[in-house]
């Protein structure tokens, strides 16, 4: 089973953590801005996915990834991230990153 792990620079960011194995990673820009990276995670069981926001005042939340959608495939993940790309803007693109 894999997830779609997101993280916002300047707002929160998602820890990979015990039980997750990285996959795949892309950038989401908009007009030359990267806004958010998203990592496609192999999912080994069930856990608690670290959320650490990035304010002033960062506050850690803790989510179980029962809440997350989750995907049979890689494959299918892909398809989830490229359905923002063609339902944004022209001026959206999604950029593989080399490691994830």
């Amino acid at each position: 089973m894999f997830v779609i792990l997101t993280s916002k620079p300047g707002q929160f960011r998602t820890e990979i953590g015990e039980a997750l194995e990285p996959v795949e990673s892309y950038d989401y820009v908009y007009c030359g801005r990267t806004c958010a990276r998203f990592v496609i995670a192999r999912l080994e069981r069930e856990t608690k996915v670290r959320i650490v926001e990035e304010t002033a005042n960062p506050a850690v939340n803790e989510v179980p990834s029962k809440f997350l959608p989750a995907f049979g495939t890689v494959a299918e993940a892909r398809r989830e991230l490229q359905s923002l790309v063609r339902s944004g803007a022209q001026h959206v693109t999604l950029i593989r990153c080399s490691s994830p």
